[in-house]
């Protein structure tokens, strides 16, 4: 089972969107760092740029906070209030999460450690979308560190340039 420890540092993400209500599809490139605080919680920052079909390219950021326990995470919003809960192994479905008429349902897959991703499907009267996001660390030395031991905090957060088929 995957510990905190494990996912401390930088880490590259790319995210398709696929929104059925609106028809059309998106992609995010950006970075992601989670980075332990003095409660024992960790918090989870990304940032990115997002670009749907051939729409204006947009900043976009969030931040959640992650709470390790024995066999569960609990992912929180950043103002504290609950968000869902996984099991940091394997493939794994996440609890749902409701947010009034909304659904949404998320599945975690980290079968390919260090490599892990999300599948997020998001249903609701006016929201009908399913979102992949894939995680891969910031570099080679890293990823062969996550592989072998417990990695420490990297500093200073730097995302790496990706291939970036949505402009500037």
């Amino acid at each position: 089972m995957l510990t905190a420890s494990d996912f401390i540092g930088g880490w590259q993400l790319r995210r398709t969107i696929d929104d059925r209500y609106s028809r059309q599809s998106g992609q995010l490139l950006g970075g992601a760092r989670f980075a332990r605080k003095d409660d024992g919680k960790v918090t989870y920052h990304e940032t990115g740029k997002v670009r749907f079909g051939d729409g204006p390219v947009m900043q976009t950021h969030r931040t959640y906070l992650w709470r390790f326990s024995d066999a569960l995470v609990d992912v929180f919003f950043e103002d504290g209030s609950a968000f869902h809960s996984f099991a940091p192994q394997g493939t794994t479905a996440g609890t749902d999460h409701f947010c009034g008429d909304d659904l949404y349902q998320v599945a975690y897959d980290f079968t390919a450690w260090p490599t892990w991703k999300t599948v997020w499907s998001v249903k609701g009267p006016r929201k009908d979308y399913t979102m992949i996001s894939a995680y891969s660390v910031m570099s080679a030395v890293d990823a062969d560190q996550k592989r072998s031991s417990r990695l420490a905090p990297l500093d200073p957060f730097v995302v790496r340039p990706l291939s970036d088929p949505i402009g500037a």
